[in-house]
């Protein structure tokens, strides 16, 4: 008996790589009105392109007319041991390293994107093959103006999380999403309910309160936005809750009790980047134009773009440096760019503040 187009899919997904492959209808999903509320909150931030692909990502069949299928594909970066990160550690003393940068653990592979691009247009070329002449089909990893995870949990690769991010019960939370849309009509796969249940852990790991409701993010106050995203001076008061983190923080997807689930992939730990699960800050911040290219190619760091890091290094070393960081700072604070200059003066005045002595309270007769 000939497989079904599905199981046929499925099964060229796996020789792929892909970690699980499922399937939903191309129609807009029923959380649409959520993004056009958020949007309209302003909590995207500088996020402007959210905004100008909202119409095309509450229907898919605006992105790809004649759509009638959406395949949603998931690809584990776990690392081999499930644990969380470690919390960031106190300043140090002087007989201790320097500390060491924190980097989400996506990061700390070559970037994604190609890795998954070659494996999921390959994919696509089958769905046309199966669909013949007239099939069209458009893939994207984590690029086209698609709600990919409500699109996945409609199709059962897991549910949205109260930290927003999708939760699978069988790879966790640590993977990728990809999609392919197409206009090959395929028998969709019952949706994941959702299933958080009374758990806010993931609320209450948030440095930032950037969580503000279950299921509500402000990405003005992810420290995954501030550190990638965000362009501009990071606001004072919320420096001090970076700690050491340069590059996306983990900490709501860690606290998650489905990180116990989790599991590595096939298609992500060849490209681990060792060099960067804990690199040192002071290093970094020295990196000039032509460095920071050679370290950081072909790895997302890239995206942060070096003005971006530097500033970035200089909060992490203000937070947890000691008076050996204060050359590099200082160097850093007469640095011609003045976003990368102001934010090494104020980490130089946070670590002259905890040099300090302290101060001794006056007796009763002075």
């Amino acid at each position: 008996m000939p497989l079904s187009a599905e199981q046929t899919l499925r099964n060229r997904a796996r020789a792929l790589g892909f970690d699980d492959c499922r399937f939903t209808t191309a129609e807009a999903p029923e959380t649409a009105p959520v993004l056009r509320d958020w949007l309209a909150a302003g909590c995207h931030g500088d996020m402007a392109y959210l905004t100008r692909t909202a119409s095309k990502r509450a229907d898919p069949r605006r992105v790809l007319p004649g759509a009638r299928s959406v395949i949603t594909l998931a690809a584990s970066y776990a690392r081999v041991e499930p644990h969380p990160a470690p919390p960031p550690p106190p300043p140090s003393s002087s007989a201790d390293p320097c500390p060491p940068a924190r980097i989400a653990r996506y990061a700390q592979f070559a970037d994604y994107h190609p890795v998954l691009e070659t494996p999921l247009h390959a994919l696509a070329e089958t769905v046309n093959t199966l669909g013949g002449p007239l099939t069209r089909s458009l893939a994207y990893v984590d690029t086209g103006p698609v709600l990919e995870r409500d699109l996945a949990q409609r199709a059962g690769i897991g549910f949205v999380g109260k930290h927003t991010g999708l939760v699978s019960r069988s790879l966790g939370n640590w993977f990728f999403l990809a999609e392919i849309l197409t206009t090959l009509d395929l028998r969709p796969d019952p949706p994941e309910p959702n299933r958080c249940g009374t758990c806010t852990r993931c609320l209450a790991a948030c440095p930032t309160a950037a969580l503000i409701a279950p299921f509500r993010l402000d990405a003005r106050r992810c420290i995954a936005y501030l550190t990638i995203e965000f362009k501009g001076s990071i606001p004072p008061e919320l420096r001090p809750h970076l700690g050491n983190r340069i590059y996306g923080c983990d900490d709501c997807l860690a606290a998650c009790p489905w990180s116990r689930f989790t599991r590595p992939g096939r298609l992500m730990p060849p490209h681990a980047q060792p060099a960067l699960a804990a690199p040192d800050l002071v290093g970094l911040l020295d990196l000039d134009d032509a460095a920071f290219h050679r370290r950081f190619a072909g790895t997302p760091l890239l995206r942060a773009q070096r003005r971006g890091l530097r500033r970035n290094v200089c909060v992490a070393l203000g937070n947890t440096g000691d008076e050996r960081a204060l050359p590099a700072l200082r160097r850093a604070a007469s640095d011609p760019d003045a976003m990368v200059a102001e934010h090494a003066r104020w980490a130089i005045d946070r670590i002259e503040q905890r040099l300090a002595p302290p101060t001794r309270p006056l007796s009763r007769n002075a």
